[in-house]
């Protein structure tokens, strides 16, 4: 194990200690006091209400799942693998990592923003039964697939601009709106009429939208409007 000098603020034994306890090994210890970790780290299911440790790098998969956790506060800034904090009480990933190199999830929490979310994710991203109204401060590019299942959404605008695999949005009030668009490229250019209005659609625009791509005007949305 590399140790580096700490500040006095920081007892490397108190770290060691809680090291051990969880299982983490080779780690380094930095000045900050954070924890760089040379592999993975699996804290879940223990009942957490917060990470013990302050991470830094951790060059594996970091896994808090299924814990009590309300803050990622101590979360590491860069994973190398996947980063999975699925199953807890999070209401924002604000204090997470802002690199990750495979996977992130975090389903399955009351998030109501995106706001915190590394801008690129090797991977894919999941955040899928929360209670998210939009995508806004979401990931940019992702490399795998993004599924958003099972929120608020009424609008995928600030979504991620590029998609390796499948973008899954069933269960929110724009799914309707979307399926009747054959990719995710071609919704994102439908957006340039501007026909969305809340939970109302302008007929016009979205016509010409639809036009556009030679798809078919359906009488009724369900959920949806036309004004």
């Amino acid at each position: 194990m590399k140790w580096i000098k700490l500040f006095e603020s920081f007892e490397s034994e108190s770290i060691e200690s809680i090291c051990r306890e969880y299982g983490i090994r080779n780690w380094t210890i930095n000045e900050d006091g954070s924890v760089d970790v040379d592999g993975d780290v699996d804290i879940s299911e223990l009942e957490l209400e917060k990470i013990p440790l302050k991470f830094g790098k951790v060059s594996g998969d970091f896994h808090c799942y299924t814990n009590l956790l309300i803050s990622l506060e101590g979360a590491p800034k860069v994973v190398g693998g996947n980063f999975d904090c699925s199953f807890n009480k999070l209401t924002s990933l604000e204090g997470g990592p802002i690199e990750v190199g495979h996977s992130f999830y975090c389903y399955n929490n009351n998030l109501t923003s995106l706001k915190g979310s590394p801008e690129v994710v090797g991977g894919d991203f999941s955040c899928s039964f929360n209670k998210l109204t939009s995508l806004e401060g979401g990931p940019k590019e992702v490399g795998g697939s993004f599924n958003c299942q099972r929120n608020k959404l009424i609008t995928l605008e600030g979504g991620p601009n590029k998609v390796g695999g499948s973008f899954l949005c069933q269960g929110n009030p724009i799914s309707f709106v979307y399926k009747l668009f054959p990719d995710h490229k071609a919704y994102l250019d439908s957006l340039d009429y501007d026909y969305l209005r809340g939970t109302s659609i302008i007929k016009w625009k979205f016509k010409e939208a639809l036009d556009e791509i030679g798809g078919e005007m359906p009488e009724s949305i369900l959920g949806w409007k036309y004004i």
